[in-house]
């Protein structure tokens, strides 16, 4: 049986890493094919968060036409923290208990690990959810539409490049797929095109900006990351994600 995982296994890998919708026929791959997959996967993120931006856009839009605004916000949030199972709100608890004190080494990793969630975590996820929350907000339907699925789409862009920056480090799922080669990071940016090219062309100022920002703040990332751990982790990804989409929506729905 071949270990190397067939041509179509990646953007389904991708799916099944990033939400929780069935994919039956990746059962066929053994247990070499679905990790040498996973490693390809990572390039597939940006479309994959493409799609779940999408849905998270058409809800928010379809629900304005029966309640306000803030409440079509978090019904959409809902709906795609359903899809996703949490993934990467869970990161960011995880990130912000391990490196909200002065955690380090082996001891941050546990803390990443545990499932339980303390006052940093509560407090740097409510506070996400919430930036989030108003920035759809204060966008008008036709330009929200472009924004969550560009902001979704550069998030996960944000954790492929933070995967090329860092080499992984503990036991998780960053350190089963392995250190992103540049090839792999640059099939991700082009694949990151189609979702990021709406809100580009409508808010290209906004855009721009915010991609900057984002390079800025995975530069910073990457030096407290390898200061803290000496790598990066599933959580520490996550994290990224989460920090460039709100980055997105937030210079989009400034004034």
């Amino acid at each position: 049986m071949p270990t190397e995982a067939p041509r179509w296994a990646p953007p389904l890998l991708a799916i099944q890493f990033l939400t929780r919708l069935p994919v039956p026929v990746l059962a066929r791959l053994t247990a070499e094919q679905a990790a040498n997959g996973l490693a390809r996967a990572l390039a597939w993120l940006p479309p994959v968060g493409s799609l779940i931006g999408a849905v998270t856009a058409l809800v928010f839009v379809g629900a304005q036409a029966f309640w306000p605004v803030w409440i079509a916000a978090v019904l959409a949030l809902m709906v795609e923290a359903l899809l996703t199972g949490a993934f990467h709100e869970d990161a960011v608890a995880d990130f912000c208990d391990a490196f909200g004190g002065t955690a380090g080494g082996e001891r941050a990793l546990a803390i990443m690990k545990d499932s339980r969630i303390g006052s940093y975590g509560t407090l740097g996820l409510g506070l996400v959810v919430l930036l989030r929350t108003g920035a759809m907000v204060a966008l008008p339907p036709p330009l929200a539409v472009a924004a969550i699925v560009g902001a979704a789409t550069a998030g996960r862009l944000c954790a492929v490049t933070l995967a090329a920056m860092v080499a992984p480090v503990g036991q998780g799922s960053a350190a089963r797929a392995g250190r992103m080669p540049p090839a792999r990071l640059a099939l991700a940016m082009l694949l990151a095109l189609p979702g990021i090219a709406p809100v580009l062309w409508a808010r290209p100022a906004a855009t721009i900006a915010a991609l900057v920002a984002m390079a800025v703040l995975l530069g910073w990332l990457r030096r407290f990351l390898l200061r803290r751990i000496g790598g990066s982790t599933g959580d520490c990804l996550g994290f990224a994600a989460a920090i460039g989409q709100s980055a997105l929506l937030l210079a989009v729905a400034a004034r």
